[in-house]
């Protein structure tokens, strides 16, 4: 199985970061004008947490927080589950799986290099299923 290092390899290293002051109102017209379910949140160009759909649901409509006035540093995930460019894909579903989360952010030395998602693990095995059976079709007719 292959490695957190190919996924950023393949989608590259941009993330897209909110302050931990920018109102959850304008983190989420970020997110829907990205396509994308999760921020990250940079202080001062440190990571310090992650500002998910999930956190959105469960912290701000179901507590009658109003999102125009609720701050992103009052209801993101602090110190989230990370992991490194070395680790393994199997090791990063296995993760997301025991702590029902769908984002991974990547750090190499303490810094924030990228993000991986559920849906970038899925592409990947399916790729990998995908060139499998065509290499076993190309033995089996040859």
């Amino acid at each position: 199985m292959g490695t957190v290092k190919y996924i950023l390899q393949q989608k590259g290293h941009a993330v897209t970061s909110v302050d931990p002051d920018t109102t959850v109102y304008n983190a989420l017209e970020l997110m829907v004008e990205k396509n994308i379910g999760a921020l990250t949140v940079v202080d001062k160009d440190r990571f310090i947490g992650t500002f998910t759909e999930r956190d959105y649901a469960r912290k701000v409509i179901l507590k009658g927080k109003a999102s125009k006035e609720t701050l992103v540093r009052e209801i993101m995930s602090e110190h989230p589950a990370t992991v490194t460019p070395d680790d393994t894909l199997e090791d990063c579903m296995k993760l997301m799986t025991h702590k029902y989360i769908r984002h991974l952010p990547v750090l190499e030395g303490g810094q924030l290099v990228g993000l991986v998602s559920i849906g970038d693990i899925v592409k990947y095995i399916i790729e990998e299923q995908k060139f499998i059976i065509d290499n076993l079709e190309h033995y089996i007719s040859s």
